[in-house]
């Protein structure tokens, strides 16, 4: 004889939604696009101290400053002294600064990744509809288009003064366009160095120590491999030494793709085998910091 038949228990679900009376959320969702958007412009305007403390908007806007004032100076003098040309090339302004450059770039890449990683937030950051890809895209861009805009607007004050001077109009053109060209480059490049040594920095000062160091190591030590080869009758190996210093590969780099003067002709490459070696290595420090952002963020969002 069969025992009383027991009516099947439907299987709850593993997690369950419960509505405890709170506003629900009817409008429009603008997805993984407008999250990656605002994370761009969350990064631009936290590099500059925009929407953060007073004191977080010293540093950056005394650089920026420091890198605006040179071209105020020559613009006016160039206009008082009716100059035929500018004392400075475009291009070469970008190594003549390259310190202020180095320093902003330092602050503001631990900025825009040290924090999430200290405080264990890029899970929230990276669920949905954010990837790993997004996050790394958004803060790369941010502080590229940054670093873009410090080196663009002097030269462009620059630019404006040789107009104001009366200088030729096409030879300027040419140069400011070649400027802005090169400080893309550069913005690109100290970008991705930047983020990738932030990305293994938690700690930010540790991080701004990091990349100031780093920028100001592989500098020195470019200029004193290129003495060297040059007291010892080497100059393709005196060129060659310059692919290891950032400002100095964007200028040979640019100084070949753009056609614009070199700031330190002396150093520039100028053989074939001198421009692909400069060549070569920017694509492939570019392409090695996206690889280490990409192993980093793939662990960092298992966190």
């Amino acid at each position: 004889m069969s025992g009383p038949i027991v009516p099947a228990v439907p299987a709850q679900p593993a997690d369950v939604i419960h509505d405890i009376g709170f506003r629900h959320y009817d409008d429009v969702r603008f997805g993984r696009g407008w999250v990656v958007r605002s994370l761009l412009v969350d990064t631009l305007r936290g590099v500059f101290g925009l929407g953060r403390p007073a004191r977080s908007k010293v540093m950056p806007w005394i650089l920026v400053g420091i890198l605006l004032a040179p071209p105020l100076v020559i613009a006016l003098v160039a206009v008082l002294t009716h100059a035929d040309t500018l004392p400075i090339s475009y291009t070469q302004y970008l190594s003549r600064l390259q310190l202020p450059i180095g320093l902003f770039v330092a602050g503001a890449a631990p900025y825009a990744v040290s924090r999430d990683l200290r405080f264990g937030v890029l899970p929230l950051y990276m669920s949905r509809p954010m990837l790993r890809t997004d996050y790394v895209w958004a803060r790369f861009s941010g502080l590229a288009i940054a670093m873009f805009l410090i080196t663009a607007g002097p030269q462009t004050l620059l630019f404006i003064g040789a107009l104001l001077g009366k200088m030729p109009l096409g030879h300027n053109l040419t140069g400011w366009l070649g400027g802005l060209a090169a400080s893309v480059f550069l913005a690109i490049l100290l970008a991705a160095i930047g983020l990738t040594i932030a990305a293994f920095t938690p700690r930010r000062g540790l991080g701004v120590a990091a990349i100031i160091t780093t920028l100001l190591v592989v500098s020195g030590v470019s200029f004193a491999l290129s003495g060297i080869a040059r007291m010892q009758g080497e100059d393709t190996w005196s060129a060659v030494a310059g692919a290891i210093d950032p400002y100095r590969l964007v200028d040979g780099v640019a100084s070949w793709v753009l056609g614009v003067a070199p700031a330190n002709p002396e150093l520039a490459p100028n053989t074939g085998a001198e421009i692909a070696v400069f060549v070569m290595v920017y694509v492939v420090i570019v392409g090695v910091c996206a690889l280490l952002l990409g192993r980093r963020y793939r662990k960092a969002g298992r966190l």
